[in-house]
């Protein structure tokens, strides 16, 4: 809020952001060379001072410069007689006399050597019209569309020459003030004798902007209460037979100059952004010498817009422009007189501070309050979409609307604020996914600690109540295993199958919550939520034992012991959260359900099964193939619960254990039924199928033991444990 504060004092202006302003013109450039249309203009030519026309003086060419009156007085000549121009415009000021005649010399010896011979004062006054060359140009210049050039300055120094009629008197303005960069104090104008036989003029000052691109000129320059036009739009005003200058106010402050049928917008300071159309050379240019002696085609100048500059050495007027880094300063005057007939100048609204306030208040609202809940990648996208969204749209205002709004501000604000997000984040919610790393880390395989860091407020150690499954491993006959090895090989043994059981608990997105000895105790469900945890925990638990059975040729290779392992699951509702004392906590999980899944791994070994499961297990899995094993009390509990073993998932078991199953699932309802006979029958058929099976053996042993000590008939058919 506080970066969004400056940019709306910024937008006020009761607090400039001097970066944002470079970062507006560089802006500003950056959209004029994007669409800028690179073509020739044709309305206007420049007649070039160039190197050619100074060099060629042995070919009939002019000599240095600057060039004596009589041959300008021949160049309008040749450029309204012979090629028809419709207005000519210099960018060249006539200040001083021209002594090159040397009449000064004549009338010298006329006042003094000579000043008693009356036929030297008859012959002087004769042939004083062909040696006055100012007078001869002027008499060229008379009734012809010619705008002199000059320029004004705020120097101390005396102003020189003739200005022309101003375009504008400040009672046109009804009394409203002038902006403060108007007025100006000094000029450097033509030879009033030059300036008024022209048909008009007008000023080429120059408005650089902070960094010296020339990027405006001033439409109108104030000099004791007159107003005086540039180059660009007296050449224009005379084109159109010379209509007033009115200007068009909005609010007291004035938009825009109504030339006409034209309408030039300005900026507060009434200068009107220069419309380059690409590179110099946007207009045809002609060497002045090939004017003089007629050697281009009269079809290329007849009718056009002409403009006498230089681009000679040493007289060359270079401009720093936003498309060329030295620009011709006559090229400038032709872009505008082109701009002004084709209604291309662009708009920079005196008001625009309003619509930029309104701009970044909005920007800054929705990326304060939107992108903190937006992910990173989500964030990131976001941010290209409202940047080319505001670039964009800037662009094609720019470009078809010609109008030029804020860009850097709002570009600079969105940059800004994206930045303190993404620093918010790292360094801040960084710390609270590192916190959440760290806190279970040690738990949780590396991806699900990652998925939890990107939300660490939806993750926490405190204690709740939860739908969860709950795994147990124990190592059968670790006791005789440990006393036959050393304690290096033992660990070693450790290592070497703990690794691997851990890996698939992981791949399975389990949460490790303890190594007790020989035993893993994990959980599915917490500390992310997880609606399949119960297949996660079946699937682990039937992957443990095909990893484990695959160790047992290295095992062997090393003279270890076959390791076998059973597993206890069970699902139901448990606690889970930090819990422990003040002085260590554990994040684990509690409740009958965990104690149930504990016991289950304890009887295991009882059946001959590597893997018992829970009811609750058991339907929370569809897709899994279980048989029912038995229905026990184990130790602490009084109520029986069913308990199952899983064979794989349907559609994956093979048909010699699933028919086993089958047999097996009618022995245990005529075992239930105490239908001993029947019972054993299938059991003694089950037994010759897998001579091994603890299970078949468990069975028959109790029919034995209830044919001569029968339950009763209240027995619900439940085994109790009366050990854990």
């Amino acid at each position: 809020m506080i970066v969004v504060a400056l940019a709306l004092l910024h937008a006020r202006e009761d607090l400039r952001i001097p970066l944002i302003d470079r970062l507006e013109l560089l802006a500003y450039d950056i959209r004029l060379r994007l669409t800028m249309p690179g073509t020739l203009d044709h309305k206007v030519v420049i007649l070039d001072i160039d190197e050619k026309s100074l060099q060629e003086k042995e070919l009939g060419g002019e000599g240095r410069w600057p060039w004596s009156r009589d041959r300008m007085a021949l160049i309008m000549d040749k450029l309204f007689d012979k090629y028809e121009v419709a207005v000519a415009g210099f960018d060249v000021v006539f200040a001083e006399r021209d002594a090159s005649s040397g009449l000064r010399a004549l009338e010298q010896l006329a006042e003094r050597e000579l000043k008693d011979v009356p036929a030297y004062q008859a012959a002087l006054q004769k042939l004083k019209p062909q040696f006055d060359y100012d007078g001869l140009f002027a008499r060229k210049l008379k009734g012809r569309n010619v705008v002199m050039g000059y320029y004004f300055s705020n120097d101390p120094s005396p102003p020189t020459g003739l200005l022309p009629a101003p375009a504008m008197r400040l009672e046109d303005l009804g009394g409203r003030r002038i902006p403060a960069k108007i007025p100006r104090r000094s000029f450097a104008a033509n030879l009033p004798e030059l300036q008024k036989a022209a048909a008009t003029g007008g000023h080429f000052n120059p408005t650089d902007d902070e960094d010296g691109i020339m990027r405006r000129v001033p439409l109108l320059l104030e000099h004791k209460g007159a107003f005086y036009e540039p180059l660009s739009l007296a050449v224009v005003r005379l084109v159109l037979g010379s209509p007033p200058v009115r200007p068009q106010f909005v609010n007291n402050v004035v938009e825009e100059f109504e030339v006409g049928p034209f309408k030039i917008p300005v900026d507060r300071e009434w200068n009107a952004l220069v419309p380059y159309r690409g590179k110099q050379g946007s207009f045809k240019y002609y060497s002045m010498v090939d004017v003089i002696n007629e050697r281009i085609d009269i079809a290329e100048l007849k009718g056009k817009i002409a403009l006498i500059g230089t681009t000679a050495p040493g007289i060359f007027d270079l401009r720093a422009t936003p498309v060329q880094g030295a620009y011709a300063g006559v090229e400038v005057h032709a872009n505008l007189i082109a701009g002004m007939l084709d209604e291309k100048i662009k708009h920079q609204p005196p008001d625009v501070g309003g619509w930029e306030f309104f701009l970044l208040l909005g920007v800054g609202l929705v990326m304060v309050f939107l992108q903190p809940r937006l992910g990173f990648m989500t964030g990131i996208a976001a941010v290209v979409g409202v940047l080319a969204i505001a670039i964009g749209s800037n662009i094609a205002v720019f470009h078809y609307y010609n109008l030029v709004l804020p860009l850097a501000s709002s570009v600079s604000l969105i940059l800004v604020l994206f930045t303190l997000n993404m620093a918010y984040g790292f360094f801040v919610e960084g710390a609270g996914r590192r916190k959440v790393a760290a806190r279970f880390g040690q738990y949780v395989p590396p991806e699900v600690a990652e998925e939890m860091a990107e939300a660490p407020e939806d993750y926490n150690m405190e204690g709740e109540s939860r739908e969860m499954t709950v795994l147990f491993t124990d190592v059968r006959g670790f006791t005789s295993i440990s006393e036959g090895l050393e304690p290096k090989a033992l660990s070693q043994l450790m290592n070497e199958f703990l690794t691997p059981l851990t890996e698939v608990i992981y791949r399975h997105r389990g949460t490790i919550d303890k190594y007790m000895g020989d035993c893993i105790m994990a959980f599915w469900g917490a500390p992310v939520r997880n609606p399949a945890h119960a297949r996660a925990g079946v699937l682990a638990a039937i992957e443990m034992q095909r990893t484990l059975k695959s160790l047992q040729p290295a095992f062997r290779a090393r003279n270890w012991p076959e390791v076998r392992i059973g597993v206890g699951l069970n699902t139901g509702r448990m606690s889970v959260g930090n819990m422990g004392s003040r002085i260590r906590l554990a994040y684990t999980v509690m409740g009958d359900a965990v104690n149930l899944a504990s016991r289950l791994e304890g009887i295991t070994k009882e059946y001959g099964a590597d893997i018992i499961v829970g009811e609750g297990t058991r339907e929370a899995v569809p897709d899994v193939v279980f048989r029912e094993l038995d229905r026990v009390r184990v130790k602490g509990k009084e109520v029986p619960v069913a308990i199952y073993e899983p064979l794989g998932l349907a559609g994956e078991i093979d048909p010699a254990v699933k028919a086993q199953a089958e047999i097996f699932d009618q022995a245990l309802k005529a075992y239930r039924s105490q239908d001993w006979s029947r019972a054993g029958m299938h059991l003694a058929e089950l037994s010759t199928m897998a001579p091994e099976a603890r299970l078949y053996k468990l069975f028959l042993e109790r029919i034995e033991y209830f044919r001569d000590n029968p339950p009763g008939a209240d027995w619900d058919g439940a085994f109790t444990f009366e050990t854990k």
